[in-house]
């Protein structure tokens, strides 16, 4: 296990345990993924605050752990090869702890690749379209006059919704039976739509009756209550 100190986000972010997986990211539908991956998989890490407010995102210490400067990011202390493993993107970050704990995806090839399909699913399509929900719903562009940008963003939403509820019809998880990282990637998103954004009413949440009621089982798990906490505002 090499010294963290090689990475200037561990100058701005001193680990307390350097032996732990580092996270850096923010309460945010996206940001929490992570933490509730964590969580569920029950791997030892420390949660580090990145301040949008102070845009410690665009921090040089940060961008040279993510040159995208978007939260969720990590660093492993014990990376492959037992080496510390910098990475971003809360998709790819999932996938790699998945397979580090194995845990959370499955074993099969075919129903690993339709798992991966389902996470992409999430990355791809559902994070953006909700996130543009919430920017013309409560954000800066609630504001704007013309309400065409909204209400395209509104239509995907609901396609995606709609996609969604089709798919968990007799079924407990994306998946079927089994919890998997797809419904990490996707659920979270799910509830900010919902509760953080205050959008269910303008994307007709109520006609998607199977996707709150597996957003109702997500939220009821207590690794899920316990990541969508993390990082605190001391953290």
């Amino acid at each position: 296990m090499s010294d963290l100190n090689n990475f200037p986000v561990a100058h701005k972010w001193p680990a307390r345990h350097p032996e732990r997986l580092q996270l850096y990211s923010m309460p945010t539908p996206n940001g929490v993924k992570v933490a509730i991956m964590l969580e569920e998989i029950a791997m030892p890490y420390e949660p580090h605050r990145v301040a949008f407010d102070k845009n410690e995102q665009h921090s040089p210490e940060f961008l040279a752990l993510n040159p995208n400067n978007k939260i969720p990011a990590i660093l492993d202390p014990d990376g492959p090869g037992g080496q510390p493993l910098p990475l971003f993107e809360s998709g790819a970050i999932l996938l790699y702890l998945a397979e580090k704990s194995a845990r959370l995806l499955p074993q099969d090839p075919a129903r690993r690749m339709a798992t991966i399909q389902w996470l992409m699913f999430g990355i791809g399509g559902i994070g953006p379209a909700f996130g543009q929900v919430g920017f013309f719903h409560k954000f800066a562009g609630k504001d704007w006059e013309d309400k065409r940008p909204r209400d395209r963003a509104v239509d995907e939403a609901k396609r995606l919704l709609r996609v969604l509820d089709g798919v968990l019809k007799g079924r407990s998880w994306i998946m079927g039976d089994d919890y998997t990282i797809a419904d990490i990637a996707i659920f979270p998103w799910v509830n900010g739509l919902v509760n953080a954004l205050g959008a269910g009413e303008l994307v007709g949440f109520a006609d998607f009756p199977e996707v709150d009621r597996v957003l109702q089982a997500f939220l009821a798990r207590p690794a899920v209550q316990r990541g969508l906490k993390v990082p605190g505002p001391s953290d």
